[in-house]
């Protein structure tokens, strides 16, 4: 087997889930707490913005990649059995960050932009009671998941 192939993908996944990582935290520490001093209005339309521009090939390398890139790496370490534990862990835990966002915090992005466009919203206050609690809630459980994928990556990393 190739190591220089096998310690590039293992590179590849660990900084792609630390990009992820990073992200959810800065949403965690800064992004919501410093919406959360806004008025309602602002709130929802920094939200819809963010939920448009966040869609793009750079976020969609690293929330696609992390998970592809540490399978693939899985497969590379197959013989390998201390960093596969880590890589398995990572894997389950990348899963455990698509999952709740799909389940959770896209859906909530989704019912926000369908609440129309913010100027024209009638009581920003209740789009925003029904998205910002949860929302926030399940972003800190995915900046535990990704941040915990991340870890266990670069445990990978220190014990090939």
């Amino acid at each position: 087997m190739n190591e220089f192939l096998r310690t590039a993908t293992l590179v590849a996944a660990t900084i792609s889930a630390g990009l992820l990582a990073g992200l959810f935290y800065a949403f965690s520490i800064a992004v919501m707490p410093g919406l959360r001093r806004s008025a309602d209005r602002s709130f929802v339309d920094a939200m819809s913005r963010i939920n448009v521009a966040i869609v793009n090939p750079w976020f969609l390398l690293s929330f696609v990649g992390a998970p592809l890139l540490t399978v693939l790496t899985g497969v590379l370490h197959l013989d390998k059995g201390a960093a596969l534990a880590w890589i398995v862990a990572a894997f389950v835990l990348a899963l455990a960050t698509l999952a709740v966002t799909g389940w959770v915090n896209i859906p909530l992005n989704n019912a926000l932009g369908s609440a129309g466009p913010p100027a024209r919203i009638s009581d920003p206050a209740a789009v925003r009671s029904a998205f910002e609690t949860r929302w926030v809630r399940w972003n800190h459980l995915r900046t535990l998941t990704s941040t915990g994928a991340f870890v266990c990556l670069a445990c990978a990393l220190v014990t090939v």
